[in-house]
């Protein structure tokens, strides 16, 4: 076979070998109610136009 092929006899058989005392894991233990916020004297205006400028100079390189 090409690229990428496999023996399908390898796949067969294959076990997982469970432990019968394995803890489910809690995904929202270190979850947060965190706030973010940012200091600058400049204006919503002025950082979308300093935004802009980089996503121009970004352009100009490619």
């Amino acid at each position: 076979m090409g690229f990428g092929s496999y023996d399908e006899s390898e796949q067969k058989d294959q076990s997982v070998d469970e432990d019968d005392e394995t803890e489910a894991i809690n995904v929202h233990e270190n979850d947060t109610d965190g706030e973010v916020s940012f200091e600058t004297e400049k204006s919503t205006d002025e950082l979308v136009d300093q935004l802009q400028h980089m996503k121009t100079d970004d352009d100009e390189d490619e």
